[in-house]
């Protein structure tokens, strides 16, 4: 089991997931009083979309941390 693919594409779905929470918000904003929970969904893929983030971002760096320390 390959970690790092699998996060590859957790992130690609997150990405989707938050896409698709963003537009639901820009269509809630236009009702005359969206609901809280509406504008905070965006906020739950976005976190995850985050640490997904951070971990690809530093994985060439730790990679080359690594191959310095053999």
């Amino acid at each position: 089991m390959n970690w790092n693919k699998i996060i590859r594409q957790l992130h690609r779905w997150l990405s989707i997931a938050f896409t698709l929470a963003v537009v639901v918000n820009l269509a809630a904003m236009g009702q005359s009083e969206p609901a809280l929970w509406v504008g905070l969904l965006a906020l739950v893929p976005l976190i995850f979309l985050l640490l997904s983030g951070l971990y690809l971002f530093a994985l060439p760096y730790a990679e080359r941390w690594r191959r310095q320390a053999r």
